[in-house]
């Protein structure tokens, strides 16, 4: 039987916290972290329990400089824990008051902690009470009771004040108060795929730029920070940082970032101290627990690993698999509809009415208006629906400074909300669109530059210029439409003939380019330089300078990097 060193006294946080990790382990108590911390480094237990965090008061201080004491042991698990908090009193044999008055309170007994978590709840009920901290909770109750003293009271859990006798005045009196609990342990924490890393750097000489220089070696990376946090070293005085970032030390991304911060960033080894990886914790409370999709292709598969990552189960659906989309949409909270836009509305039709109240389904698609007419009409009024535009391939890495546009609906709710959330936290850049402006702005950024990046591979094979020479012959502004080309016809050709193909207003943008261009083809092959002129002066006046200044920043960006030696010639 394993054994627990916590916060005592039996029936307190620590406690309750203990039993949910291991109900059967030998609990031992202790009135101060740092007993705790010394208790298990002396192998006088298996394992520690220590508070790290509260949703009331923050950030537990004290255990960010002893988990530094552990040269021996790892931080294996978290509890999260609701704290239930009540304010008791010796029972009175003649209550003082008859009318239901509240009962008179001069000094409220309890916890350095307890008093930080309900600062609000003390400050409006019992102002002028005196506020006594003591470290054993028993010992001070006992003495209450001895003392028979009828206007002190004492707040704690209400099963220690049960355990004491006490009469509960009032139950809850801090609501949304959750305390993590870490669980510290002699073996490191296997990989579950949903895990966290905290680590802490040796106390760091001065660096100009050093916490900026050691978070991009994460960003770059794709991997999240949980938790960021800087304290002086009470020794040296120099910088101490702790960190916590999603993912195990086991997996190689994440080995290869703490490498690079060690050698490259620091650039001194043994710079990091792991203090361990264990299974994730979100103190938020996620109302979405399964995710599932329609559609088992690249991107789907992308997204729903990014998914698992972040603890939802998934459910996959598709022509190959064995589970049809009819068997588990009933399972899930949240339907994700993503395939081939040219077949994405009869998919909401053949599928929408088997989605119920309180569900959400979230579109994947290229095209917004037809769909979410679509939606809106195929499924009951207490379906959640939102479209999501991700302008990325598979081929991404990460969501981070990618564009993605979001269209919401007068039934997107709180499910939406939560997908979205997901995507801004992974970097992605949202932009929110109404369906109308959505499908033009994409006739813009997609439809049109692909129509004419085919139409311009098709005349170089009508003519039947050779790709070799065209490097030769360009420009680095006329480079870039062959580097667009290039690559449109260097993927997947279903991908773009279903944008080409696309309804909506971004239509309209096809046609009326193809419009101007006849005027301006007219123009230029009868001469006309100064209207051809007046048009361009026209043009930049409407770009305005902000525009075209961002712009040019971005191209001579390109320039720099084309002109780099064999680039040039390589396009």
């Amino acid at each position: 039987m394993i054994s627990i060193a916590t916060l005592g006294p039996d029936g307190s946080d620590g406690c309750q916290a203990a039993r949910r990790y291991s109900p059967d382990a030998t609990l031992r108590f202790y009135n101060r972290i740092p007993d705790i911390i010394n208790a298990f480094i002396n192998e006088e237990t298996d394992l520690a329990l220590i508070p790290i965090y509260n949703t009331r008061e923050g950030e537990i201080k004290e255990y960010f400089r002893l988990l530094e004491q552990l040269e021996e042991g790892y931080w294996i698990d978290n509890i999260v824990l609701p704290i239930h908090l009540s304010l008791g009193a010796l029972k009175q044999k003649s209550p003082e008051n008859q009318q239901g008055e509240k009962r008179r309170i001069k000094t409220i007994i309890g916890r350095g902690s307890v008093f930080r978590q309900c600062e609000d709840y003390i400050a409006e009920n019992y102002p002028e009470a005196t506020l006594m901290t003591v470290q054993d909770i028993d010992l001070a109750v006992t003495d209450i009771q001895a003392r028979n003293l009828t206007d002190h009271a004492v707040i704690e859990s209400e099963e220690l004040l049960h355990r004491h006798g006490l009469e509960v005045l009032n139950r809850e009196v801090v609501p949304h108060n959750r305390t993590r609990f870490a669980i510290l342990g002699s073996n490191l924490a296997s990989q579950t795929g949903y895990d966290a890393t905290a680590l802490i750097t040796r106390p760091l000489k001065d660096r100009v730029g050093m916490l900026v220089d050691i978070l991009s070696e994460f960003t770059r990376r794709g991997i999240n920070i949980l938790d960021l946090r800087s304290e002086n070293d009470i020794k040296t005085q120099k910088l101490q940082i702790y960190i916590e970032a999603e993912g195990h030390i086991g997996d190689a991304i994440l080995s290869q970032a703490l490498e690079s911060i060690e050698k490259n960033v620091i650039q001194e080894e043994g710079a990091l101290k792991l203090l361990g990886s264990f299974p994730r914790v979100d103190m938020r409370v996620k109302k979405i627990k399964t995710f599932g999709f329609i559609g088992t292709g690249d991107m789907s598969s992308w997204f729903a690993d990014r998914l698992e990552n972040e603890g939802y189960r998934i459910l996959m659906t598709g022509r190959s698999t064995t589970l049809r989309p009819a068997e588990m949409i009933p399972q899930v909270d949240v339907v994700i509809v993503c395939v081939p836009i040219s077949v994405t509305a009869d998919t909401i039709r053949q599928y929408g009415s088997l989605l119920h109240d309180g569900q959400a389904l979230i579109l994947l698609a290229g095209e917004s208006e037809n769909t979410l007419r679509t939606a809106m009409e195929s499924t009951t009024q207490g379906v959640e629906i939102m479209l999501v535009h991700n302008l990325w391939g598979p081929q991404a890495v990460t969501m981070k400074d990618k564009n993605a546009s979001v269209v919401r609906t007068p039934r997107s709710g709180s499910f939406c909300g939560e997908f979205e959330a997901f995507l801004y936290k992974h970097g992605a850049d949202i932009f929110q669109d109404t369906p109308d402006k959505h499908d033009l702005l994409m006739g813009v950024g997609q439809k049109l530059p692909t129509m004419i990046s085919v139409a311009m591979a098709t005349t170089l094979r009508r003519h039947g210029i050779n790709c070799k020479d065209i490097g030769s012959h360009s420009t680095l502004t006329s480079l870039y439409g062959i580097l667009a080309m290039a690559r449109v016809h260097n993927q997947n050709p279903r991908t773009y003939a279903e944008i080409m193909a696309t309804t909506g207003d971004g239509r309209k943008i096809v046609r009326s380019f193809a419009e101007d261009l006849l005027h301006i083809i007219n123009l230029a092959e009868g001469g006309k330089i100064s209207e051809l002129c007046e048009l361009m002066d026209q043009n930049r006046a409407y770009l305005t300078p902000a525009f075209l200044d961002a712009r040019m920043r971005q191209a001579r960006a390109v320039d720099a990097v084309l002109t780099k030696t064999g680039m040039k010639g390589e396009v």
